[in-house]
């Protein structure tokens, strides 16, 4: 005990670790105090791990583990990353990547700017007055309004509308979606009593017509986005449900989540529900996503009956769950590019990465390899056909067409090497799979290449 007793005593203290260049070079950027305070967790932490039996670590480390975590304390912020892993929209890399208007578009509000400022008469405006009148050209909805992200949506609905009372929802849509989101969790939260109908597999309209009762409110569809159901199969369409609700004078609402305003079966992708299609169909309210297929910031779109979103509006909770002024600007700026049909593959990388041709994705896979092929000794280097998945829900059943660059170096190992792309200055994520690197090329844009080429070529020094 002596002996770790003196070796303790030899530990540097806090003044003198203070005083060497490092740690001088930071005085602008974190404070002395907050210095001091780091600094001491690391001698204390050393001081343990002599008790502990440990060796005793000498200044230079102690002064590199604390300049570690002060750099880290700088550094705490989101980072960009290039995307190689073929899903578009990927939650753990942030979902959707924002259109140019929309980047300018935040850069633009981020000082002041007039969010609720009427600048004709000087009085107080609606900060949502720009992005609730856009969304309404665009779907047909007769009012909108705008909350943190879907899951806000569906709780303020519920909580405003059907508190103490019955909503009746298909056993077959009682979901659970990433982060343990449960629609019965929710709707209890809400306030609401969920009423289940029909069985997982099959549930017809008689079994909601049976269901309802002097306390029923609401009829709800929750989108399976993240699964189907095949098979023997059987569900109830939006239209039927309206009718059925408004038979007995209860809300429809259209929870579809994903986001998609229109149809986008045209530019060759799989039908999907839309919001002016469950509108035109006689749902009372839709509810949609801001950050999936629409291609903007996180965000929770309520359309429909202008007489039931100015209820929802007069909720407390719209309060607490309104929107900043940068996700109000992006949406609004994201919502433009949908006023032509042709604009939004040109200008939302989303739209661009679900629309390009098989050719584009296999041209930008080959520039790839041509930057690469001759600056390494490879165990691999190959082009591979490897489909892309949309991410998030949005069609769960239909793989993406798409091309990946399958390569490994010598000498090291597909974990090994992923995780060198990963500790680059632009991190590359990639995917693993037969032991080889598979970096998908639907994900990375033509701006990208040569950046890409770059830190692939960091991870090998």
């Amino acid at each position: 005990m002596a002996d770790s007793q003196d070796v303790r005593r030899n530990l540097p203290g806090v003044d003198r670790l203070l005083e060497r260049p490092e740690f001088r070079k930071l005085r602008d950027l974190v404070s002395v105090p907050l210095q001091s305070r780091i600094i001491r967790e690391e001698i204390e932490s050393a001081r343990k791990r002599i008790e502990q039996g440990g060796a005793a670590p000498g200044e230079n480390q102690i002064a590199s583990h604390a300049t570690d975590r002060i750099e880290s304390f700088l550094n705490s912020r989101p980072h960009r990353v290039i995307n190689c892993t073929g899903v578009i929209l990927h939650t753990g890399l942030g979902r959707a990547s924002l259109s140019e208007s929309a980047i300018e578009a935040i850069v633009e509000s981020a000082g002041y700017c007039d969010l609720e400022l009427d600048m004709d008469s000087g009085q107080r405006g609606d900060r949502q007055a720009h992005v609730e009148s856009l969304l309404c050209w665009l779907t047909g909805a007769e009012a909108a309004l705008m909350v943190n992200n879907n899951a806000a949506a569906l709780f303020l609905v519920l909580n405003a509308l059907a508190s103490g009372k019955e909503v009746i929802v298909s056993r077959g849509q009682l979901i659970e979606i990433g982060g343990s989101f449960r629609l019965p969790d929710i709707m209890s939260r809400a306030g609401a009593k969920l009423v289940e109908v029909g069985t997982t597999n099959r549930t017809r309209i008689t079994d909601f017509e049976s269901a309802i009762s002097n306390k029923t409110v609401m009829l709800l569809r929750a989108y399976p986005s993240n699964y189907r159901i095949d098979g023997f199969s059987e569900s109830v369409g939006i239209k039927e449900l309206a009718e059925v609700a408004h038979k007995n004078n209860v809300l429809c609402v259209d929870d579809l989540g994903g986001g998609l305003l229109w149809d986008w079966a045209k530019l060759g992708l799989p039908e999907e529900p839309h919001v002016a299609q469950s509108l035109a169909d006689g749902a009372d309210l839709v509810l949609v996503s801001g950050d999936k297929v629409l291609g903007g910031p996180q965000a929770g779109i309520i359309l429909g009956r202008a007489d039931v979103v100015k209820k929802l509006k007069k909720s407390p909770l719209a309060r607490v769950l309104r929107p900043g002024k940068l996700e109000v600007a992006a949406l609004a700026a994201t919502l433009t590019s949908f006023l032509h049909p042709s604009r939004p593959a040109q200008e939302i990388p989303t739209w661009r990465m679900f629309t390009e041709s098989l050719e584009t994705t296999r041209a930008r896979a080959e520039l790839l390899k041509s930057k690469l092929a001759a600056k390494s000794n490879w165990q691999i280097l190959e082009l591979r056909d490897s489909p892309a998945q949309a991410g998030s829900g949005t069609l769960p059943a239909t793989p993406l067409p798409s091309i990946a660059l399958v390569c490994l170096p010598e000498n090291t190992t597909a974990a090994r090497w992923s995780k060198k792309l990963r500790q680059t200055q632009i991190p590359i994520v990639s995917v693993v799979q037969d032991e080889l690197v598979f970096l998908n090329l639907r994900t990375v844009a033509d701006s990208e290449v040569e950046l890409l080429a770059t830190q692939v070529l960091q991870s090998l020094e």
